[in-house]
Order: structure tokens, then C-alpha cells, then sequence
């Protein structure tokens, strides 16, 4: 498809706006290694909020949900607990006020805090800084999938014939003038390489702003962007409100497909309509939805337990001026993401559903659900808004893209650089070689990226296998005392170990169905790494214990700090902060369901979804929101460690 001058002309003016302000502004990121990774901590919650939600606002992500939103209905709002979405909800309740109380600057600077600075701390130091990179790479090379299939579609440009890609095909497809099915073949291996030639021109783009600017211009665009996608996705809505009626809807879709609920098994039948949704259900194994969402309530629980891994999500809380503004950031997330994405989603999926049904069926067994967002785009929305629109998943992109980019140089120039080669270097010295290393993983996240085909079996990994190897350490760190570096150390490699052989093509497990498994593997791991060794300091822990404050297994530490004079008691907040998370999931939720009952008008639904948002924010500002504070009464006196 062509696009026309005037969108062309809008994703112009959005690019060449976006590059200016990345640029204007990353002169304030040069004053030193804080300003550049956390911006200097003087940036409002609500402009983290904003650009945090534009970071998790991806075109991959967004392919994913209109395609599970097409299939499993209602019910899918349930399927992006593998994250888990959820994990919001305990950052805002309690999570990021304890996180943003250690005034480091990554996740690995976090871990000397929790442990020290001993062999034990430096082993758990290093195996953070493993981790982070491995998920860095991998969340580049996940944003690269979906901006690639929806730039094809649109831009009549032949990027890989003009770089002659084709040098890369079989030898027998490398000529034009073919016919019958090596032709076919030939044509899907340059839409495939025009894919990768295109992500790879976006990913150069993006990367121009973010590695000169730092967090400052990540932050700043990432606002511009959000704005960008929030018209668009409105305007989508509204279009899908106006081309497809209840009754259009209905003749479109099985019984079941509007109702969030579900039994021991899924209940939808696409048989008649569409087979290869049944197929697809049963491939993905969610039939017996029942199962599934135990599995993915059970990861969930303990992986938000964990708190955030270290990406551009814990990046934006060390940014926040304080614990409650981080706090606040992170509920403001769940409200400016979930409203407008879903209406974009939602609107998309109802086209879909009535217009591209036919030829979804003609496609027969192979059926290319990741091929509904392009088509719905393609053929209903008009010249202006399609430009807008476009503008806005290519924010959608850069911003997936800048996120973990800005993240990957902290990790390697403050946590190794800095901390072991040289600790006394100068700012413009860090500085340069932040620009070096996020060169660097351009380049190495690009070739990740090149040799990946599905967004579904990416997500899948990331989120069960990476996250679920993670997760054990990350839990225990919180709330029990007697964890030590070893126990750390040893818990992560088994768990990184774990998630890259569920990652090998040759391993046929489904790793939501592993993880109650390798998450006791983990758990053992970390249980014998810390008994089977000497505790860390009791100083540090106490040091830990006061500027931090959370519940758990802590008494022994208490009972040390109460015997030296120091006015400690134990967190008295766990029931409430439980109970505030239960209510805030339930929330969270609510903001989910609105918009799609809107845009498929369903009007009892959305105003039942309207009064349980209602009571549940009523509740939380009562027992959550009213009653935060940045340090706990009976310590009055702690610093914050962060100017």
C-alpha cells in the first residue's frame, strides 16, 4: 500500500519533531552520570508516568494484543498476567517506595545496598549485571519484531532491493524473473528482509536521540510520543464505533467472546466461523483456561513479589525526586497506559473481526493472526489520521526501543566500569563511554532481532522464561533476613541457566508450564547458597533494614538495631498493603474492561466496569493514597541518599 502525501508528511513532522527535542533537551544530560541515567532525580512523577507508559506502549506488544483480543474475546484481558501486568499494582502499594529509598541508581548499585560490598555482594553484584543485559538485548531485539511487519505494509519503499539484499536469498530465489511457487517464495523472503531492512533504519533513528541525551530526551520525547499515540488510538475507537454495531459484532464472533469469565475450560467455539482460531487456542495451550490461569496468577504473585527486574521500569523509579512521587508514578502508569491502548486495541479487533474474518478463513490452517492491526489500519482509517496513526506506533516503537537502550550504559559503565576499572575516571570520561556501549548494544540487539520471526514466542520467553528465572532471588531478597550474596548469586545463574535452555529452539517446553519447577529449583538455590554460608554484616543489614522498612522475616535485625539504642520497630503494614494490592489488581482490571465495552457498546458491561472502577479508587485513596509517607514515623530523621 501507498501512503498517502499527507501521511507521509505527518510521520515526517512527528520524526523530525521527535530527533529536535531529543536534542535540544540532552544538553542537560551532560552534567554528570545521574543526570544522564536518572535525570539528575528533578523530573516530576507525572512526566516518569507518561514516558514509562509510553515505553510499554510497543507495536509488538500492541500486534500481540489485537490478535489475542480477536481470538479469545473478553478473556484475553487475562492472558497478560504472564508479565504480569499486575506487577503495577505492587509498585505502587509498597514496592517502588522501598526501592526509591536506597538512592541508588541501578538495580545492580541496589544489590551492594542490600548486601555489601564483600566477595559475597560482588558475585550477586555481577550476576544482577548478567541479567540485566541479557534482558536488555532481549527486550531490543523483542521491539525490533513488530516495527519491521508494520513498516513493510505501509512504506512503498523496496529498502532491501536498493541495498540488494537480496544477495542473502537462496541462489535459486535470487533471480527476478521467476514463476509459479519460487516466485511466491521469493516475494516472502524480500518482505521478510524488507522487515529487518526497515527495523533496523528506525532502530538507527531512535538511537541518535537516546544515546546523546540519556534519560533527559528519553523522557522528554517519550511525553511527545505518549500524546501522539493517545489522539490516535482515540481516533481508532471512534472509527470502529462508527463502521461496526453491536448486532455487526455479534454475527461475527462465538458465544462467550464478550463475557471476561470463564470456566474449567475456555468455552469459546470458533469452529463455525473461523477454525483456525481453534487452532490456535489449542497450539497455545489455553483450552483448559482454568489451568492457565492458575499458572499465570501463581508466577504472577511471586514475580511482582520480586519486585521490578532491572530495566527501564526501575529506571523510572530511582528517577522519581522521591519514594511517594515514585509511588505515584507507578499508579499513574496503569491509568495513562490501559485507557487509551485499549481503545486503540479494541478498535482495531472490532474491524478486524467483521472485515478481515473472510480472509483470515481463506488463509485456512495457516492463518496470520499478527496480520489483523495492519489490515484494520490499511483499509478503515483515513488519510490525516492513518499518518497519525502510523506516528504513533512508530512512537510506540522508539519508545520500547529507547527504554531498555538508556538502561544498558548504566549497568555496564556504573556498575563495572566505575566500580572496578576505573573508579576515579571523570563525568566526561563515563560519559563517553556511555555512548560507546549503547552503540554497542544497538548493534548486538539489532543482530538478536534479525534472527527472530514471532512476537508470540518471544513474549513467551521473555515472560515466563527469563522473568521466571529471575524471580526466586528477587522475592527472598525482600523478606528475609538471612539471604546473603551467595544465596543471590547462586539463585539467579540457576534461574538465567534455566530460562536460556527453555530458550533453545530444540527444547520443546512450554516455560509457564516449567516455571513451578525452576522456580523451586531457584528457591532451593538461594536457600542453600545462604545457609551453607556466613550471613552479610549485620551492619549493612541494619543500615538496609532503616532506610528501606519492609515487612517479612526481619526480627533479628530489629532486635540488633533496638539493643544499640536505635528507635526500630517492625513494618506494621503488610495486611493493609496486601489487602491495597488485592483491591488494586481488581482496579487495574476495571481500567481494562471500560474501554473495550465502550468501543464494542456494550453499555451494562462498561457501567458495571465503571462502578467497580469507581469503589476501588474510592477504597484506595482511603487506604493506600491518604496514608503514604516518604520515611516511617518512628524514624524521622533518615536522609534521602540522592540530591
Amino acid at each position: 500500500m501507498s501512503l498517502h502525501p499527507i501521511d507521509m508528511a505527518v510521520i515526517a513532522a512527528y520524526i523530525g519533531l521527535t530527533l529536535f527535542i531529543g536534542f535540544w533537551i540532552s544538553n542537560r544530560a551532560n552534567t554528570g552520570l545521574r543526570s544522564y541515567f536518572l535525570g539528575g532525580n528533578r523530573l516530576p512523577w507525572y512526566a516518569l508516568g507518561l514516558s514509562n507508559a509510553s515505553g510499554m506502549f510497543d507495536v509488538a506488544g500492541t500486534m500481540w494484543l489485537v490478535s489475542i483480543l480477536f481470538v479469545y474475546g473478553l478473556k484475553s484481558i487475562w492472558i497478560p498476567w504472564l508479565w504480569p501486568v499486575f506487577n503495577q499494582i505492587f509498585l505502587m502499594v509498597f514496592l517502588s517506595i522501598w526501592l526509591r529509598r536506597s538512592g541508588a541508581m541501578t538495580g545492580a548499585e541496589w544489590i551492594t545496598f542490600r548486601f555489601g560490598d564483600g566477595p559475597a555482594a560482588r558475585l550477586s553484584h555481577l550476576i544482577i549485571v548478567l541479567f540485566a543485559l541479557i534482558l536488555v538485548l532481549a527486550y531490543m531485539a523483542y521491539g525490533f519484531l513488530g516495527i519491521g511487519k508494520l513498516a513493510v505494509q505501509f512504506i512503498p519503499v523496496d529498502l532491501a532491493g536498493m541495498l540488494q539484499l537480496d544477495l542473502f536469498l537462496p541462489v535459486n530465489l535470487r533471480t527476478p524473473d521467476l514463476t509459479g511457487d519460487l516466485l511466491a517464495q521469493r516475494e516472502a523472503a524480500m518482505t521478510a528482509l524488507n522487515e529487518k531492512a526497515f527495523g533496523v533504519f528506525l532502530i538507527f533513528l531512535t538511537s541518535l536521540y537516546v544515546i546523546k541525551g540519556g534519560m533527559y530526551s528519553v523522557v522528554f520525547t517519550e511525553v511527545l510520543q505518549f500524546i501522539v499515540m493517545t489522539i490516535a488510538s482515540i481516533g481508532v475507537a471512534v472509527i470502529a464505533m462508527l463502521h461496526v454495531s453491536p448486532d455487526m459484532l455479534a454475527a461475527a464472533i462465538p458465544d462467550g467472546w464478550t463475557n471476561p469469565f470463564f470456566g474449567w475450560e475456555l468455552g469459546l467455539d470458533w469452529s463455525d466461523l473461523l477454525p483456525s482460531a481453534d487452532t490456535k487456542i489449542a497450539k497455545e495451550g489455553y483450552s483448559l483456561f482454568s489451568i492457565f490461569f492458575m499458572l499465570v496468577l501463581l508466577k504472577g504473585i511471586f514475580t511482582s513479589l520480586a519486585g521490578p527486574a532491572p530495566n527501564y521500569d526501575m529506571q523510572r523509579i530511582l528517577s522519581a525526586r522521591g519514594p511517594v512521587e515514585a509511588a505515584k508514578m507507578s499508579a499513574l502508569v496503569s491509568i495513562v497506559l490501559n485507557l487509551p491502548r485499549y481503545l486503540l486495541i479494541t478498535g482495531l479487533t472490532v474491524l478486524s473481526l467483521v472485515y478481515f474474518s473472510p480472509y483470515l478463513r481463506d488463509m485456512g490452517a495457516d492463518a496470520d493472526f499478527e496480520a489483523v492491526l495492519p489490515f484494520a489500519l490499511r483499509e478503515f482509517i483515513p488519510v490525516g489520521l492513518l499518518g497519525l496513526t502510523l506516528a504513533g506506533l512508530l512512537a510506540a516503537f522508539m519508545s520500547s526501543f529507547a527504554a531498555p537502550l538508556n538502561a544498558a550504559p548504566a549497568y555496564v559503565v556504573n556498575d563495572m566500569y566505575r566500580k572496578y576499572i576505573k573508579p576515579d575516571a571523570t563525568d566526561k570520561t563515563y560519559l563517553r563511554m556511555s555512548y560507546i556501549v549503547s552503540t554497542v548494544f544497538v548493534i548486538v540487539g539489532t543482530l538478536f532481532g534479525l534472527f527472530l520471526t514471532s512476537i508470540d514466542t518471544v513474549i513467551n520467553w521473555i515472560t515466563a522464561g527469563l522473568y521466571g528465572g529471575y524471580t526466586a532471588a528477587n522475592v527472598v531478597k525482600w523478606y528475609w533476613w538471612r539471604m546473603n550474596g551467595y544465596g543471590y548469586f547462586w539463585g539467579m545463574l540457576t534461574g538465567i541457566v534455566f530460562a536460556l535452555i527453555l530458550g533453545m529452539p530444540q527444547i520443546d517446553i512450554n516455560p509457564l508450564q516449567a516455571f513451578p519447577v525452576f522456580f523451586a529449583a531457584c528457591l532451593v538455590a538461594v536457600i542453600a547458597g545462604s545457609l551453607l554460608t556466613t550471613p552479610t554484616e549485620m551492619e549493612t543489614l541494619e543500615r538496609f533494614y532503616l532506610k528501606t522498612r519492609p515487612w517479612g522475616a526481619w526480627g533479628p535485625v530489629v532486635e540488633s538495631l533496638v539493643g544499640k539504642g536505635q528507635p526500630a520497630s517492625r513494618n506494621p503494614d503488610m495486611k493493609r498493603d496486601l489487602v491495597n494490592v488485592a483491591v488494586g489488581i481488581v482496579w487495574q482490571t476495571a481500567l481494562i474492561c471500560t474501554p473495550i465495552f465502550l468501543v464494542i457498546q456494550d453499555w451494562p458491561k462498561m457501567l458495571a466496569a465503571l462502578a467497580v472502577l469507581a469503589i476501588t479508587s474510592i477504597f484506595l485513596k482511603l487506604n493506600w493514597y491518604d496514608r503514604m509517607r516518604d520515611y516511617p514515623e518512628d524514624f524521622p530523621h533518615a536522609e534521602e541518599a540522592a540530591p
